[in-house]
C-alpha cells in the first residue's frame, strides 16, 4: 500500500492537513473560492500525493488545469495524472474515485472558457507560460473500484 508523503511546500501541506481534518470546512477555498483535493500516485516516488486545485465541477466531472501559476514546465501532479490515470478527489466531506484524461481541441477550448469563468487568473497564467501549452484535464467518476491498493483519501 502506498504511503501518503506530504508536499514540500508547507502552504500546500497545510492546507490539504486541514481541509482533511475539517472535511473541508475549512481549508477549501483559495481567495474566496473553493477548492478539491487531488489525491495521485507520485510517478518518481510511489507515494500517495495530495494537491488542492480549483474546484470546477461540470457535469459530474471536474476540471483540473496544470498551470502551475503560469510557470514554464507541467506541475508535478500533471506527470503523476499522465503516468497514472486513477486517482481519487476530496470535494467537500464526499471522496470520488475519478479517472483523469487531457483535453484537446474543440473540447479543450470549451472547458478552458469554465475554468477561466471559475478563476480568474487562468488568463494571465496563460499569457506568461511562455511556449508552454497548458494541460487542461478532466476528471471522471470512475464506474468500477480501482483495484488501486491504499488509494483513499486519508
Amino acid at each position: 500500500m502506498p504511503a501518503y508523503e506530504p508536499s514540500a511546500f508547507p502552504d500546500v501541506r497545510d492546507q490539504v492537513a486541514l481541509y482533511e481534518a475539517t472535511d473541508g470546512r475549512e481549508g477549501g477555498t483559495l481567495e474566496g473560492r473553493p477548492v478539491i483535493i487531488l489525491t495521485s500516485l507520485g510517478v518518481r516516488t510511489g507515494s500517495l500525493r495530495k494537491t488542492p486545485l480549483m474546484r470546477i465541477e461540470h457535469e459530474g466531472a471536474y476540471i483540473v488545469v496544470a498551470s502551475y501559476g503560469g510557470a514554464p514546465q507541467h506541475p508535478d501532479w500533471y506527470h503523476n495524472l499522465v503516468a497514472e490515470p486513477r486517482v481519487t478527489i476530496q470535494d467537500g466531506p464526499e471522496v470520488k474515485e475519478m479517472t483523469a484524461r487531457e483535453t484537446t481541441g474543440a473540447e479543450k477550448d470549451r472547458l478552458w472558457r469554465l475554468a477561466e469563468a471559475a478563476w480568474p487568473h487562468f488568463p494571465a497564467y496563460r499569457a506568461t507560460a511562455g511556449p508552454r501549452e497548458i494541460p487542461l484535464l478532466i476528471l471522471e467518476p470512475r464506474l468500477s473500484p480501482s483495484g488501486f491498493p491504499g488509494h483513499s483519501h486519508r
